[in-house]
């Protein structure tokens, strides 16, 4: 046989024609996709977009009500919710919900908060907290939102679950991880 021939005939064509580009097939773990609830499309962030929405109808009703009174404040409202909501997508980018719970839950045991006998479930709220408010506080120190990260979790809290201040350094933690995270490296 010829140098470069295979006996088999597929692969003697495939050896030979050396024209045909190569593809990449990247896969991913269907559960790492974070798709959208409605669509289906991968990379939906409802947590982030949601926070820049509000916040920026919020300041785009303000100032348009400054600059052109309640017309200018609906218009104001509309154009700053569409554009908070693409920033807020954009600032959760960087937070993937299924590899922050993966990290934490090997993790948890090494933190100096840790109590022997605690298991990831009962930092989980905490862990929660902490990256969702990073996303939604956006702008703000992990110290300035952190009695609005207490109420959100008091509201939800169960009965006999753990306590804000059992849980505020866990929080603490998971912000400064996201913190990290978005920090291009130097």
């Amino acid at each position: 046989a010829a140098v470069g021939t295979q006996s088999n005939a597929g692969n003697r064509q495939r050896s030979m024609d050396m024209t045909e580009p190569i593809k990449n097939i990247t896969v991913a773990n269907e559960d790492e996709l974070n798709r959208d609830p409605l669509s289906g499309a991968p990379g939906s962030h409802p947590l982030g977009t949601g926070a820049g929405a509000a916040s920026g109808g919020l300041t785009g009703a303000a100032v348009g009500m400054a600059i052109g009174g309640p017309v200018g404040s609906v218009i104001g409202a509309a154009v700053g919710a569409v554009a908070g909501g693409l920033s807020g997508k954009s600032a959760a980018e960087v937070l993937n919900p299924t590899a922050e719970e993966e990290y934490w839950r090997e993790a948890h045991m090494n933190e100096p908060y840790y109590l022997q006998g605690n298991d990831y479930e009962f930092y989980a709220p905490g862990f929660r907290a902490g990256w969702e408010g990073r996303v939604r506080y956006e702008g703000r120190s992990f110290d300035d939102a952190e009695a609005e990260l207490a109420e959100t979790y008091n509201r939800s809290r169960t009965e006999g679950g753990a306590t804000w201040q059992e849980l505020s350094a866990a929080a603490n933690a998971a912000w400064n991880r996201v913190d990290q995270q978005r920090k291009p490296p130097q």
